[in-house]
This record gives C-alpha cells, sequence and structure tokens, in this order.
C-alpha cells in the first residue's frame, strides 16, 4: 500500500496501488530463486524486453558503421548542446513527421538518454505542488516510480483486456480533476502487445483535449506493429490535444544499450504551445546531459541509411514468435488468453490460481516456476495487474518453444487434476 496512488475500482477511487518494485528488481529476485543445478535446465528468460539477447534480433550495419564513422571522425569528442545535437534534432524531426499531417521543427525535439530520461524529463517539467498524472494500468512501471520520485501523485485508469486493451475513458474522465498534468498513454501496448486503432486514439485525444491537459504518448514501441492494425502516432491528433511523444531508438533498431531517445513537442497550431513548459524542458536538459555526443551524431545516418529490409525482418520473426505464443498458451488451461498481440514484444495472459495448488498469487507463481523450471516470466502485479504474467516473445522460436512448453509442464504439475 502505498499513499498518493489513486486507482479506480468499480467507478469508485481507491488508494490501492500496483506495486512500485522495479522489472529489474523483480527479475533480480526471481534469478536469485533459481536452480539449475538441480534441475538441470538452462535458464530462458522471457521476463525482460531486450532482444538483443537472442541472436535472432541484432541492429544493422549501417547503424554500427554510422557509429563507428563517428568515433573515427574524431569530432565528437567534446561536449554537445544541451537539448542535443542540431543534426540530430533534424534527423528525428524529419523521420516522425514522415508519419504526421505536419512537419515537425528541430525546436520541437530534445534528445534524451533512452526512453527512461525521456520519461523522467516530462514527470519533472510537468511537476508542481498537488499535481496529478493519470497512468495505465496496466503500464510501464517506471512511470509511477518517477511520478512518486517527483512527488507527483499517480493515479491508474484501467486498460480493458477484452477490448484490445482499450483505454477506459470514463475512468479518465472520472480520475482527472484541476490538479491533473497528463495523461499517459503507451501505444504499441507495453506490457499488453496491443495497437490502437485510429479510431480509438482520435476519441483519446477527443477526451483529453475536452480536460485540457496534454497526453504523453510512449511510442517507443513506435511502428513495431505485425497485425491488422496498423501503427498511429499520437500526434497525428496534435491539432485536438498537446502531444508530448516519447520514443528511442531501442526497440525498432534493436540497440536498447545505447539510451538514445527523445522527448517531442506536438502542437501544429501552437494553441496548446506553453513557453514555461519548454523553457523549462531546456532546463531540465541544461543539468542532467544526455547521449554521448558520438552517438547522437551518428542518429542521421542511422535513419537516412537502414534499409527497410531491416525492419521488415524484425516485424517477420516478431509475427512468427507471437504467433507461437497465441498458439502454445492456447494449450494451458489454466491460463487465458484474452487477446492476440499485434505489436510491441510482450503480452499479458491471466492465471486462473483456482485450478492450481500450492500457488497464492502471481508472484509465487513466478518464483516456483523460476526454481522448478528455470524459466523467468514478469508477474503482473509488477505492472499493475496482480494474478496476471506478462510474457516477452522477443526470443528466437526455439526458445519460445521450449520455455512455453516448460511453463505447461509447471502448470500439468501444479493442477488440482492432476493432484
Amino acid at each position: 500500500m502505498e499513499s498518493g496512488v489513486v486507482l479506480l475500482e468499480n467507478g469508485n477511487k481507491t488508494t490501492e496501488a500496483p506495486s512500485n518494485v522495479t522489472i529489474k528488481a523483480t527479475l533480480s529476485l526471481l534469478m536469485a530463486n533459481l536452480n539449475v543445478e538441480k534441475n538441470k535446465k538452462k535458464l530462458i528468460s522471457l521476463g525482460i524486453g531486450d532482444p538483443t539477447v537472442y541472436s535472432c534480433f541484432s541492429t544493422n550495419l549501417a547503424a554500427q558503421e554510422a557509429v563507428a564513422d563517428s568515433v573515427l571522425s574524431g569530432k565528437f569528442n567534446g561536449y554537445n548542446p544541451t537539448g542535443g545535437l542540431p543534426e540530430t534534432r533534424k534527423a528525428i524531426a524529419e523521420y516522425l513527421s514522415a508519419d504526421l499531417p505536419y512537419k515537425l521543427s528541430p525546436d520541437d525535439v530534445f534528445v534524451a538518454s533512452g526512453c527512461t530520461q525521456a520519461i523522467d524529463m516530462v514527470i519533472s517539467v510537468l511537476a508542481r505542488p498537488g499535481a496529478n498524472v493519470l497512468l495505465p494500468r496496466p503500464g510501464f512501471p517506471s512511470y509511477g516510480i518517477c511520478s512518486s520520485f517527483r512527488n507527483i501523485e499517480a493515479r491508474y485508469y484501467d486498460l480493458l483486456p477484452d477490448k484490445g486493451w482499450e483505454v477506459n475513458l470514463e475512468s479518465v474522465e472520472t480520475l482527472a480533476d484541476q490538479n491533473t498534468v497528463a495523461v499517459v498513454v503507451i501505444n504499441p501496448g507495453n506490457p499488453c502487445g496491443n495497437v490502437y486503432r485510429r479510431r480509438h486514439l482520435e476519441e483519446i485525444a477527443e477526451t483529453v483535449g475536452r480536460l485540457r491537459i496534454p497526453v504523453i504518448a510512449d511510442e517507443v514501441y513506435g511502428h513495431l506493429a505485425f497485425g491488422d492494425t496498423p501503427f498511429v502516432p499520437m500526434g497525428v491528433f496534435g491539432s485536438k490535444v498537446q502531444v508530448l511523444t516519447l520514443g528511442s531508438l531501442s526497440k525498432r533498431w534493436l540497440v536498447p544499450g545505447w539510451r538514445l531517445g527523445w522527448l517531442v513537442m506536438n502542437d501544429p497550431s501552437g494553441e496548446f504551445r506553453n513557453p514555461k513548459l519548454i523553457e523549462r524542458v531546456k532546463k531540465y536538459c541544461d543539468v542532467s546531459g544526455g547521449p554521448a555526443s558520438f552517438l547522437q551524431a551518428a542518429v542521421p545516418e542511422i535513419i537516412r541509411q537502414t534499409n527497410t529490409d531491416f525492419f521488415a525482418n524484425t516485424i517477420k520473426i516478431l509475427r512468427q514468435t507471437s504467433n507461437l505464443c497465441y498458439e502454445k498458451l492456447e494449450e494451458i488451461p489454466s491460463i487465458s488468453y484474452s487477446s492476440k498481440a499485434e505489436g510491441s514484444m510482450a503480452l499479458m495472459v491471466k492465471l486462473n490460481l483456482s485450478v492450481l495448488v500450492d500457488i497464492g498469487d502471481d508472484m509465487e507463481f513466478c518464483l516456483q516456476l523460476a526454481k522448478e523450471e528455470s524459466l523467468i516470466i514478469l508477474p503482473g502485479i509488477v505492472v499493475g495487474l496482480k494474478n496476471w504474467i506478462r510474457v516477452t516473445f522477443a526470443a528466437d522460436p526455439a526458445s519460445i518453444e521450449e520455455a512455453l512448453g516448460r511453463l505447461k509442464a509447471f502448470c500439468q504439475r501444479h493442477s488440482k487434476q492432476s493432484s
């Protein structure tokens, strides 16, 4: 239980909060519970969205050469301007503008050390006494942690699993008040694997626009959509609501360790432009710094030289592994799969604990699974949904098949019917 956090339960506000434990801390706990020597099984982790763990996911040669050339040029060993190198900001603005009905300016872009720093940046600059921010449940836990650290009250609105994890707009309107500074929307969804339809994004924009507060659009998985619904950036609706877009190279270019992200102001009409907010972003950049100069300098070439075949291959593998997850999870009676993943690199499935013995909740399920099967899967409580689990499918098909075979064996061994 943590004070200062508000959720919606059956239309009413409560103070029961999702876990504020980080994903990395939880994974460390699960790793400590392994017993590889006893069960003789090689560790498989489907708990963290780092695709580089598996050889089928690696960045393209053009990106690597761009970074190498930048380093070897010797031109980028000094400090870079706060906010980012001009050529980097220009390249990101052009890259994002390709999917928008208007052109972004380099001045709309601020470069960050990955999307994690972009999250802290936007939460920090919005912070003020008594402020609150609306976060999705389930969602990426860094938002809640950053909000707590910056003394912003986190209020959690529900996503609707039976409707493809759409935003419960009624709960957004119920939770919002005069102290609400933003609504966070993650698309493609992490941890749910959903991709929002254009019409639903427009409904979000219209609802939040009426409330006169900005949308923080987390699009770190932008373009990683492989189902029937294409990715549409929230910035398309920048004329209806101010959109603060967060993104990075991490997922689409398969380089999470490079730590290069961005915060972008989408306000084509200037109607929502807030000079004080922009000034606070600039001051944040002044004191925090950003990615290494040589990495920033490589961004224009990384974007320009990356072949579309590289992106297509990533999508092909993710489609294959997500479909494999769907097929294998459907075979496990103690797990309910509400909707098929259409994007990102992870999905949520519900545990049916009533048919299992010796398992009290999702955390206990994942601890026992690690101990008995050397398999790491993230308990749902970490992302705000108790007695669910998050499965990452950014792995090679053979590892997915082996992992879910172990998961099935574990559930069968602990089933009441088996007992």
